[in-house]
């Protein structure tokens, strides 16, 4: 008799855990819906994230220019000369955007320059940007390949 007991009284316990559980929202379809739900998330954000990866892999953007500034000098209120190195693979052209800038750092003057290819794979350059006002910088903003 006392394991007939402990059969109706663990049969009671489970029922009123079932009725527990789905009076709360713990059911199984519940638990199922929200493994789903977790697994589509993981997929949506692994496919995100591949096609990030692939993207940024192919990004056109080439390094294989690099520039280096070496001097400015403020000629007079509207003229600043800008000297500057460029190193990129022989044989290639390119072009770089110079700029000057005041003293709130703001660009006065800017200029598109035409790196011409050569030989060797720095080359040493110094170009005038005619300002607006009076500039207190010369630099470059960028160079790629032409």
């Amino acid at each position: 008799m006392t394991g007939h007991t402990t059969t109706s009284g663990q049969a009671d316990a489970a029922g009123g855990q079932a009725r527990l559980d789905e009076r709360y929202g713990r059911t199984r379809q519940k638990g199922r819906r929200d493994r789903t739900i977790i697994w589509i998330a993981a997929i949506g954000f692994a496919i995100v994230l591949a096609a990030w990866v692939i993207w940024v892999a192919s990004d056109s953007t080439d390094d294989s220019v690099a520039h280096r500034d070496i001097a400015h000098r403020v000629i007079d209120d509207r003229t600043v000369r800008i000297s500057y190195d460029v190193s990129m693979p022989p044989g290639s052209s390119a072009k770089c955007a110079l700029q000057v800038q005041n003293d709130t750092h703001n660009i006065v003057g800017w200029k598109i320059v035409e790196i011409p290819a050569s030989e060797r794979y720095t080359q040493a350059f110094t170009d005038t940007v005619r300002t607006t006002q009076l500039g207190v910088t010369g630099l470059i903003y960028r160079c790629w390949l032409a």
